[in-house]
């Protein structure tokens, strides 16, 4: 198991630079690189592996695979393959093709990472890999918005890198296991850091216009894999300390809801599948235990959504209301959507039920509203025109067959979930997000203000949020509620 996970790290770095000098089998070699990635990944998840490998004693750094790890980086092979494959026939360089391969093995090692040196190598490696996909069209708009990331990426990894000095500082030691032992201060920077990179409640008010402004593969690959940079370490500490856990609970609630409203007023495909990945984040930190879990059904098909939105008729939703896109490609946005909104006999509906069975009955209730507002979201596209025509480029199908397959063939992972009373459920919460769509929000145009995503207002909101952590790591008040 330890050469595996070795090989694991190293190969797709070694390949993102081998393809550099051979660009005629960039494509190639990066797609056997992830099927090795997608292997491994399976092979932790159908063992239940939980592996362990001390590499500095003295320093805690090490590494921990276990079935979190797993799913998390089936996740990012699945998401990375669709998206290689999904590019197959295009113009793109060798260039993109190698800083998404570095890409995938820098998430690769944040997922199986167990302390906070390692995790900082991981993010900064993958932060300069996603600035250069977001920045690769190299239009003026494109530039901008690259730099936006870095910058905002850098800040936070600048809390973070505060933060794990003080943990060391407190405990002579990297492991996860020492922030509960560290000052107050150092969790809040910590936990600043990895919510802003995460794209986490407010400190995510940067991910939607990076997200939406990106290439479309490039987007799948941000909402898909790229977020969850920021969500993995938060799970694990969460896991190894049940002090986060209630933290957690209290930030994804407040995420999930935030994400909701931003999605419900936006008007732009792109922005609103945006918006939704900051609340869909939230249901991952609702529920550390079963987040991997979450985490796979959110790559499919938000992968697949973003994928299918850079191929449709115009980006405005209100057009498209006006304008019939074709059969294929209506069906593609149905089971992405349909997926996400926890629609019975798809991989979404399995993994929410799994989530809000490790919930208590106060959180459930709050989770099941904003499972509403999640249908409402997603009735944009579920009810939009469409006709028989089809004059999309076939190459596209290679990346989105493989994430509706996974999308459907997952739901089976969890039986349990089909139940008569959670069908019924999840039938009826989204009876009433879709029936609450035609009523209020379909011909609704309003929009929220962007104000708060202008770049110095985003670097406002880090200094009042590393405030209000700071308080609640002190306080520890808002936890009490949910106990």
């Amino acid at each position: 198991m330890t050469n595996l996970s070795i090989v694991v790290i190293l190969l797709p770095l070694f390949v993102g630079f081998l393809v550099y000098l051979l660009n005629k089998v960039d494509r190639i070699f990066c797609f056997l690189t992830v099927c090795f990635s997608a292997f491994y990944a399976s092979y932790i998840i159908l063992n239940d592996i939980n592996f362990s490998l001390q590499l500095l004693d003295n320093a805690g750094v090490k590494l921990l695979i276990n079935n979190v790890s797993g799913y998390f980086i089936l996740t990012n092979a699945l998401v990375t393959g669709a998206v290689i494959l999904y590019c197959w026939q295009t113009k793109k360089k060798t260039f993109f093709y190698t800083q998404l391969i570095v890409l995938h093995g820098s998430m690769n090692a944040l997922f199986i990472s167990a302390d906070f040196l390692s995790v900082y190598v991981a993010l900064e490696v993958v932060g300069i890999s996603a600035f250069l996909l977001v920045v690769y069209p190299r239009s003026d708009r494109s530039i901008w918005v690259g730099l936006r990331y870095l910058f905002t990426s850098n800040i936070a990894m600048l809390f973070y890198l505060m933060g794990t000095i003080l943990v060391y500082k407190g405990n002579q030691s990297f492991a996860f296991e020492g922030l509960i032992n560290s000052p107050p201060e150092a969790i809040a920077l910590i936990f600043l850091g990895l919510l802003t990179k995460g794209g986490i409640f407010i400190s995510g008010l940067w991910l939607p216009l990076t997200h939406a402004e990106s290439e479309s593969p490039v987007s799948a690959i941000l909402s898909g894999v790229v977020v969850k940079a920021g969500i993995f370490p938060l799970l694990r500490c969460a896991m190894m300390m049940n002090e986060f856990d209630s933290l957690l609970h209290v930030v994804g609630i407040g995420t999930a809801f935030f994400g909701i409203i931003y999605a419900l007023f936006s008007q732009d495909t792109k922005r609103i599948l945006a918006s939704s990945t900051v609340s869909q984040l939230g249901w991952i930190l609702v529920a550390p235990e079963v987040g991997g879990y979450y985490a796979l059904a959110h790559g499919l098909a938000k992968a697949n959504l973003f994928m299918v939105s850079g191929v449709l008729p115009s980006r405005n939703i209100q057009e498209l209301q006006n304008r019939a896109m074709s059969t294929r490609l209506w069906l593609t946005l149905l089971i992405g959507s349909l997926s996400i909104c926890g629609f019975p006999f798809f991989y979404g509906f399995a993994a929410k039920t799994l989530a809000l069975k490790n919930l208590s009955s106060t959180e459930e209730l709050l989770m099941n509203i904003s499972a509403v507002g999640t249908a409402m979201i997603y009735a944009k596209f579920i009810f939009l025109p469409s006709h028989g025509v089809d004059r999309v480029k076939s190459h596209i199908w290679w990346g989105l067959i493989p994430l509706m397959v996974a999308i459907f063939v997952a739901n089976f992972l969890y039986f349990p979930a089909y139940t008569p009373l959670n069908v019924a459920k999840a039938l009826g919460l989204n009876a009433i997000g879709f029936l609450l769509h035609f009523l209020i929000f379909k011909k609704a145009v309003f929009t929220l203000s962007r104000y708060f995503e202008d770049l110095e207002q985003i670097m406002g909101v880090m200094i009042l949020m590393l405030v209000l952590l700071f308080w609640m790591v002190v306080s520890w008040s808002p936890v009490s509620f949910f106990i």
